[in-house]
């Protein structure tokens, strides 16, 4: 029997024709999608999904009559799909970007921009790319209501039980990754172990993110500064432009920034954190890879495991992409392998063994 080729069915939202008329051009490029119809507002957007029952949309944030944010929570409350926002990558637009994150969309893509032909073949990339993701995407761990389900009430550190002063828990992720991050740590008490976190986001966005996480959370969450010293009680968030290293330096973690090649085609990586991890906590270290695409860190997370640490993979089902922690799982890189809502749980149990 020859197995027929399922093809993406793509709606373009955006108020600029151009745009419409760019991405239209780039997603039937690959034979894999197909753009079944555009719209200039949510309006027609609204009439179009009821015509064509489209597997994906993209949504533009800035459109006259309704914004992108409006539509998305009405379409997340009364016909929830794959929605790949189309954003601005400044820091004006990043908490409009995180909100729509946060109400369901699966991932973003900056708007278009001319910067010749390498910039717009590696931009027709990452949109196919995001939208093949966003086709198999999990929505329903990443809806309005799922960070309240998935994770059940604040925790308090054990009594009379103290954490290891070499101990440290790293935490990498990517689509999907802002919320799950969001989830697990608003979660832990104030008295929680170091965490140092990777997540695959734009360095416009990523001094946003960990303002919006902090206000969450009983921790204190921050954007990592070079040659910053590493507490308890604290976390500590990779900014968007380098990755993020630990070193161990008089007995203390220190974060430590570098501007070196991209690695698993990013910066920040999450492997070059989880070996930074390995190297200076070894065995006395936490690893925990989240919900995202490709396979970051899944190599990195097995070493972690080899010299001793505790390693932990997110699961399918709450995963809104099971990549990344489903290549750590073919690997046998996770010991454990836990829904979003037990791993806070973990990381507390575990910090405190």
């Amino acid at each position: 029997m020859v197995k027929v080729k399922q093809v993406t069915k793509v709606l373009v939202i955006d108020d600029s024709a151009l745009v419409r008329a760019l991405l239209t051009e780039i997603i039937d490029s690959d034979s894999r999608l197909s753009v079944v119809a555009t719209a200039s507002d949510p309006y027609e957007a609204r009439e179009l999904i009821k015509q064509h029952s489209p597997d994906v949309l993209t949504l533009d944030i800035e459109m006259p009559k309704m914004n992108g944010i409006a539509f998305l929570k009405n379409l997340m409350r009364l016909r929830p799909m794959p929605v790949l926002m189309i954003s601005t990558l400044t820091q004006e637009g990043a908490p409009a970007t995180l909100e729509a994150l946060e109400l369901g969309a699966v991932d973003f893509v900056p708007k278009p921009q001319g910067e010749g032909t390498g910039a717009l073949e590696r931009y027709r990339d990452d949109i196919i790319e995001k939208l093949l993701a966003a086709r198999q995407a999990n929505i329903h761990s990443n809806d309005a209501g799922a960070e309240k389900k998935e994770v059940g009430p604040k925790l308090s550190a054990p009594r009379g039980r103290r954490i290891s002063p070499r101990f440290l828990c790293a935490i990498g992720a990517s689509t999907g990754g802002t919320e799950a991050i969001k989830a697990v740590v608003s979660a832990l008490p104030k008295d929680s172990p170091p965490i140092v976190i990777t997540q695959h986001i734009p360095e416009a966005f990523s001094a946003s993110f960990a303002q919006r996480v902090n206000a969450s959370s009983k921790v204190e969450v921050c954007e990592a500064t070079h040659n910053q010293y590493i507490e308890k009680g604290c976390v500590y968030i990779a900014p968007g432009h380098s990755h993020l290293r630990i070193i161990q330096k008089g007995g203390s973690y220190v974060c430590t920034l570098d501007k070196k090649e991209p690695v698993n085609r990013h910066r920040p990586s999450v492997s070059v954190l989880f070996d930074s991890v390995a190297e200076c906590a070894g065995e006395h270290a936490l690893g925990v890879l989240l919900t995202g695409m490709g396979a970051d860190g899944a190599d990195a997370l097995l070493r972690l495991r080899q010299l001793g640490a505790m390693t932990i993979a997110q699961d399918e089902a709450s995963s809104v992409v099971w990549g990344m922690p489903g290549a750590a799982v073919k690997l046998d890189a996770a010991q454990k392998v836990l829904p979003l809502k037990k791993i806070p749980g973990s990381i507390i149990s575990y910090a405190y063994n």
